[in-house]
């Protein structure tokens, strides 16, 4: 008997999972994206974090642009098999858009304002021209 090809319960949430990125040697989270169907299925297939852009409304490759890539160690699906955990290995040092190493660069105080807590890796402008903070 073959055993069932596992996948998150897309239908669930609309079509969309959210998937954290996780940095397989360190354990630190590096970003939050979101997996539809043909993302899921091109992450197996490839070994290379393949997410779902939802304000470009297609499949997004992480690092294609960057060069700043995330090769699959590990995936992991939460008990509700509703959310995606992918380890990864983070090619370039960078996941983060703004050129940080992690999405999550900056602190909230207690009077509400943030803070940078990490070092820039690379000027976002030089890479992808137009980005917003």
């Amino acid at each position: 008997m073959i055993a069932p090809v596992v996948k998150p319960n897309f239908a669930k949430i609309g079509g969309l999972v959210p998937a954290i990125a996780q940095d397989y040697a360190t354990g630190e989270v590096l970003m939050l994206a979101y997996m539809n169907e043909d993302s899921w299925k091109e992450t197996l297939s490839s070994g290379m974090a393949t997410y779902y852009s939802r304000s470009r409304k297609q499949l997004w490759k992480k690092g294609e642009t960057s060069g700043n890539l995330q090769v699959i160690k590990e995936i992991r699906l939460d008990c509700d098999e509703d959310t995606v955990l992918l380890r990864i290995e983070q090619i370039g040092n960078a996941a983060c858009h703004l050129g940080y190493k992690s999405c999550f660069f900056r602190t909230v105080n207690q009077d509400g304002t943030l803070s940078i807590v990490e070092d820039r890796i690379f000027d976002p402008e030089k890479v992808y021209g137009n980005t917003k903070e």
